[in-house]
């Protein structure tokens, strides 16, 4: 026989509540971004340090990839290297807690409280987006594959393929259409992730269906928000990456602000 409930206790009472979505407006966007920035320059040598290893590890993949000459790979690598930077975010979360906490800052409390995120499933969460880089680059060598063929093109050639043929033409726009379909796939279910798995002691499956709710309640601002990080991630790619030394930094206190809109504070023991 089940034992009796003790008094005072209910069934649910060890059940955590549904985390609780808030709305979200236009102008929410325009207010993280500032408040991204204000942190950035609250303690830019944290926040560049940390963009710059980032940033560095970038530079190196694609140098990797001409080398071996796949320089078809060298667009999507560098566009799908930013689907795993919420986790490197997570650098930056702990600087805007810290911030938001009053608390002062060292690199002893911004690694302790990264790697005791990483030990969570935070960590499942960055395998979740490491896989889906690399669906995104098997897609990407298919179709480089299916329009253009298995020769080998130089770096000049393969641009003049690509922007004067038809077949060419025809591949850009069904690879950054596809492209596109899993970076907001990946977005929905990770805008809201990775600060609520390092803020909070909850499941990533939690996290991931909670993410996904804050996209459809609030359809507008969060779509203007994908808009958003995709420019400026545009930005870095025309800068050579060079822009991902402070527009990382932002993205990712922006994205602590907006967690922190979007999802009302834990009232339980879940809040870390």
């Amino acid at each position: 026989m089940n034992e009796p409930a003790k008094a005072g206790q209910t069934a649910g009472e060890n059940i955590p509540a549904a985390p609780v979505i808030l709305p979200l407006t236009k102008s929410d966007i325009l207010e993280i971004l500032a408040a991204g920035l204000r942190d950035f320059r609250a303690a830019p040598l944290y926040a560049l340090a940390v963009s710059g290893v980032y940033t560095a590890g970038g530079w190196i993949l694609i140098l990797l990839l001409v080398q071996f000459d796949l320089p078809y790979l060298v667009y999507p690598l560098a566009a799908g290297f930013a689907l795993i930077a919420p986790f490197i975010a997570a650098a930056f979360y702990a600087i805007s807690r810290c911030l938001e906490r009053n608390e002062p800052l060292s690199w002893g409390q911004i690694f302790g409280s990264v790697r005791g995120a990483a030990s969570s499933d935070l960590g499942w969460m960055a395998l979740v987006a490491g896989f889906s880089l690399f669906i995104w680059m098997d897609i990407a060598a298919l179709l480089f594959f299916g329009f253009l063929g298995l020769s080998s093109l130089s770096a000049p050639e393969l641009l003049k393929v690509i922007f004067t043929t038809p077949m060419g033409l025809l591949f850009l726009l069904i690879g950054n259409s596809v492209g596109a379909v899993i970076a907001f796939s990946v977005f929905s279910f990770s805008v809201t992730s990775y600060p609520m798995l390092f803020d909070r002691e909850v499941d990533f499956v939690t996290a991931m269906i909670t993410s996904v709710k804050v996209v459809l309640q609030n359809k507008v601002p969060m779509i203007l928000w994908c808009i958003t990080i995709a420019g400026l991630i545009a930005l870095s790619l025309l800068s050579g990456l060079v822009g991902l030394l402070v527009i990382l930094p932002v993205l990712g206190h922006a994205s602590w602000h907006l967690y922190r809109r979007a999802i009302a504070p834990a009232a339980g023991p879940e809040s870390a």
